[in-house]
C-alpha cells in the first residue's frame, strides 16, 4: 500500500492514481460481470437518447443521470460481492444478506431509471 499523500489539499499525482484505480475497477467489472456489460450497452443507446429527448436541461440530466446511476449501483454491487466472497467463501446468512442488499440497490436503480423515463417521456 502506498504512503499517504502529504502534498496538500490538491495533488495531481494523487488524482491520477485515483483515476487509474477507478478505471481498473471499471475494467474488472467489464471483464467479469455480464450484467455490467449489458447495462453499458444499454447506456450507449439511452444516454444519447436521453440527451436528445429531454425537453429541458433538467429533463436531459434526469434521463441520462438515471442511466449512469444504474452503472454506479452495478459497480458497487460488484465490489460488495467481491469483498463478501473473499471474507466468507462458504455460505453465511450475513454474507448472503450483504450480497442481496447490494443486488437490491442495483434493482432499485433500474426501477428509478424506468420510472424517470416513463414519467418524463410518457405523453400526458
Amino acid at each position: 500500500m502506498a504512503a499517504p499523500d502529504s502534498s496538500g489539499f490538491f495533488s495531481l499525482s494523487r488524482l491520477i492514481r485515483a483515476a487509474g484505480a477507478a478505471l481498473c475497477g471499471i475494467a474488472a467489472a467489464w471483464r467479469d460481470e455480464t450484467a455490467f456489460r449489458q447495462e453499458c450497452a444499454i447506456a450507449l443507446v439511452l444516454i444519447p437518447a436521453g440527451l436528445l429527448l429531454g425537453e429541458s436541461p433538467a429533463e436531459r440530466a434526469i434521463l441520462a443521470g438515471s442511466i449512469l446511476l444504474v452503472l454506479v449501483a452495478e459497480l458497487l454491487n460488484t465490489g460488495i460481492e467481491a469483498v463478501v466472497d473473499i471474507a466468507s467463501p462458504e455460505f453465511q446468512p450475513l454474507a448472503a444478506k450483504a450480497k442481496n442488499a447490494a443486488a437490491g440497490a442495483a434493482l432499485v436503480a433500474v426501477i428509478h431509471a424506468v420510472a424517470a423515463w416513463g414519467i418524463i417521456l410518457w405523453p400526458n
